[in-house]
């Protein structure tokens, strides 16, 4: 029977007025999938395709309520009336699936990240206290403030209950306004919203009073809640717990949605999208201490990544439901394929951050590395097949040439790929062996899967060139033979000890000593072997051409590594080039002043700096046989670059072969 291999996972659930089909949640979260503040027809579709995967509740992403809730410049809106046809358009496209359908309710008070048109704006707070992550002084609100922007909660919960939406969540997490009231470090208010716990909760509970005023019993109403904001100036975790137990005594919400950390610090926000250093479900026993007290339901969030981590939740009572955020933003099947005992089929998300919550800080639609028909459903969603079957060749089984294999496969081609070495995986298999990086390898593995699931032939072992491609006649050859580590033109006096970091990655000799890390690119890779050759006794020294070490990383990613590099005591020196090496010394050029920057007592240097494509198969088939056959490269042969631009890239070339 369907859900029997996942009972508790697929158990319906009873919110309020409303019955969700199964326990798995797909929450608030920006997909920078909007225009001019309004629903679009990207977000629709990449909705569609979650609720079409079997999820039993979509929470879309956080809507500013009023005009100065315009925390980024792509902010979803439900300030006036104009959004009630696109949230209409979201819910016609996902009921059909059983899915149901809530809006989050937001305001970020002090949280503003950007400005709409390059200048600051006012930001409003209960209090002028001042955030530490992005700096800003707000405006303390007036009563009169504070009863517009209520009634706004109002008004905009009754838009999405005529849109068809089946229920709202307010935003009271992560430091953002309903939060702030509540917190007495932030709210110094000396009136009836300030001074003791009753009148810090009574602008949430004024906003929740407000909705069920507008949209009457027949509509869910919720509230996300950070446990714990994981940061000293944050609200404190005893007065969240209170506020939970308060509004479910008063019978102001049908459900609880549990998380943890701040917006308003570095450390706090990490939280928000914990990287793949948090462990696994590190958040639930936040969620089961909420749900002892409270008698409505709660969800769980933080890395439950598998349904067999959320079967586990549910059954021991931890929670009533599970938030499954990325990994839906991973694999939009994963509910189907659990409900269905397929689990072995799931692409599991690896928590690297780069293509989700990544996109969304540098203002682009959310994906995924591994999977990155995710936000382009409408051009990638199905598979078209083939016109006309043919026989592709793939040469190189890193993630590039894994998914144009499998894409190509699923088409309908006869495809075989070709592998120099004994596995297929790429720089991936590199990746997963540094701190910090060890389920980057899960991208191996599911890629590979994904291929072999296609009918894709596997040869390992084999470096394919000209003579191999004459020989096999493919009509088409993909050509995805990656990179290797550049090595830059330096000075080199005497005979210095110098490695390469897959030298060191791959178990290469370090001797005893100091160690400089000579970075360039500034990514994860530099500093996981710096604080890999720290954490073997190595004093190291890590030397940045960039501002700053692991600059390039998303945020959450980039503090982990930072805190790493912190707490392996790896002295970090930015902003410098390398010039050259003697027996004793490494030479550095600081890039803004000219002067030179000299690191003596070396034992060994480390080049992290960057890669070369690997092209010369690519150059000759070009030349020579590309009459005859389709070449097209992808990956790093064309350009090194990351995973990311490898698979979209393979999905690219297998969708139009």
């Amino acid at each position: 029977m369907a859900g029997d291999h996942f009972p508790h996972l697929f158990e319906p659930l009873q919110v309020g007025p409303v019955t969700i089909k199964n326990r798995i949640v797909s929450p608030g979260h920006d997909t920078v999938m909007v225009d001019e503040g309004r629903v679009s027809d990207q977000l629709v579709a990449y909705q569609e395709a979650r609720a079409a995967g079997g999820v039993g509740l979509i929470v879309l992403q956080a809507a500013g309520v009023h005009d100065t809730a315009r925390y980024t410049s792509h902010v979803l809106m439900a300030a006036d009336d104009s959004c009630i046809s696109g949230y209409r358009k979201v819910a016609e496209a996902v009921g059909p699936h059983g899915t149901r359908l809530f809006g989050q309710l937001f305001h970020p008070g002090r949280e503003v990240m950007e400005s709409q048109d390059g200048s600051a704006p006012v930001a409003l707070a209960p209090s002028a206290v001042p955030n530490e992550r992005f700096h800003v002084m707000p405006r303390a609100m007036s009563e009169e403030m504070i009863a517009d922007i209520v009634a706004s909660y109002g008004h905009a919960a009754r838009r999405l209950q005529d849109a068809g939406l089946d229920g709202v969540e307010v935003v009271a997490s992560h430091g953002y306004l309903p939060s702030q009231f509540l917190n007495p470090r932030v709210n110094r208010r000396d009136d009836g919203y300030g001074g003791s716990f009753e009148n810090r909760l009574r602008f949430l509970r004024e906003i929740l009073a407000a909705i069920g005023a507008e949209t009457g019993d027949d509509f869910a109403v919720g509230v996300r809640i950070s446990a714990d904001e994981l940061e000293e100036e944050g609200l404190p975790a005893d007065e969240s717990l209170a506020a939970c137990v308060a509004l479910d005594a008063a019978r102001l919400v049908d459900y609880l949605s549990v998380t943890l950390g701040t917006s308003a610090s570095l450390r706090g926000s990490d939280h928000i999208v914990p990287p793949m250093t948090e462990a696994i479900g590190y958040a639930v026993p936040y969620a089961a201490r909420v749900k002892e007290k409270v008698s409505v339901p709660v969800f769980a969030a933080g890395r439950i990544n598998q349904p067999q981590d959320a079967e586990r939740v549910l059954a021991a009572g931890y929670a009533d439901a599970v938030i499954m955020n990325r990994a839906l933003i991973c694999d939009p099947t994963m509910p189907r394929l659990a409900e269905e005992g397929r689990t072995e089929e799931i692409r599991a998300c690896i928590a690297c951050n780069q293509a989700c919550i990544g996109h969304f800080h540098a203002g682009y639609p959310i994906s995924c590395i591994q999977h990155p028909e995710t936000g382009r459903e409408r051009a990638y969603g199905r598979r078209r097949p083939a016109p006309r079957p043919r026989k592709v060749m793939v040469v190189g089984g890193g993630p590039a040439g894994l998914k144009a294999a499998a894409v190509a496969a699923e088409r309908g081609h006869q495809v075989t790929l070709y592998e120099k070495g004994p596995r297929v995986g790429g720089q991936v298999l590199l990746a997963e062996r540094l701190p910090g990086r060890e389920e980057f390898g899960g991208a191996a593995m599911n890629l590979h899967a994904e291929a072999e699931r296609a009918g894709v032939t596997i040869v390992t072992n084999v470096t394919a060139d000209v003579d191999l491609v004459r020989a096999e006649r493919p009509e088409a050859a993909v050509i995805a033979t990656g990179a290797l580590p550049r090595r830059p033109e330096i000075e080199v006096l005497g005979d210095p000890n110098i490695l390469d970091a897959w030298q060191v990655i791959d178990g290469a000799h370090v001797p005893d000593g100091k160690i400089v890390v000579s970075d360039w690119r500034a990514d994860w890779i530099g500093a996981g072997v710096a604080v890999d050759l720290a954490r073997r006794g190595h004093e190291v020294v890590l030397c940045v051409n960039g501002y700053a070490a692991v600059q390039g990383l998303q945020q959450y990613v980039r503090d982990a590594h930072l805190a790493a590099l912190q707490r392996s005591r790896v002295q970090v020196v930015p902003l410098v080039r390398l010039f050259g090496a003697d027996d004793d010394a490494v030479f550095f050029q600081h890039v803004l002043t000219k002067e030179p920057v000299i690191i003596e007592g070396i034992a060994c240097l480390v080049l992290a700096e960057g890669h070369v494509p690997v092209n010369g198969l690519l150059d000759e088939l070009s030349g020579e046989l590309s009459t005859v056959i389709e070449v097209v490269g992808i990956g790093d042969c064309l350009a090194p670059r990351s995973v990311e631009e490898a698979v979209l890239e393979g999905l690219h070339v297998g969708a139009a072969l």
